[in-house]
């Protein structure tokens, strides 16, 4: 395992946001759905794509918080900019990514410390 100081982990940005708006995402190689999130005033509205078919229906996905990685370069898939990374914990063989979100709602826009 590859130690990190708290020096390099204090450089990545993460922070909440809600889900806005879920759209299928066709020309992805792994089935994934294109997202909306709201991170409040401060950040504004950034897209990610999400490998989260497999337990995520779109309409479960409207609404939910989620951590993400905003400062993050964009990634470009197939014809979609990603500009964050939304975090989850990807189970064994196959079975689906569990998002990461916080325990009760808070304010969108918190950074993780």
């Amino acid at each position: 395992m590859n130690q990190v100081s708290l020096d390099d982990f204090s450089k990545i940005d993460i922070r909440t946001g809600t889900i806005k708006e879920v759209i299928p995402f066709p020309n992805a190689r792994k089935p994934s759905w294109q997202l909306l999130i709201d991170f409040g005033p401060e950040i504004g509205m950034k897209r990610s794509s999400a490998q989260l078919t497999t337990l995520y229906a779109a309409e479960d996905l409207l609404e939910k918080q989620v951590l993400a990685v905003i400062n993050f370069p964009p990634r470009q898939i197939a014809n979609f900019f990603s500009e964050v990374l939304v975090l989850g914990l990807e189970q064994e063989h196959g079975s689906g990514v569990v998002l990461l979100q916080p325990e009760r709602g808070v304010k969108n826009g918190l950074r993780v410390s």
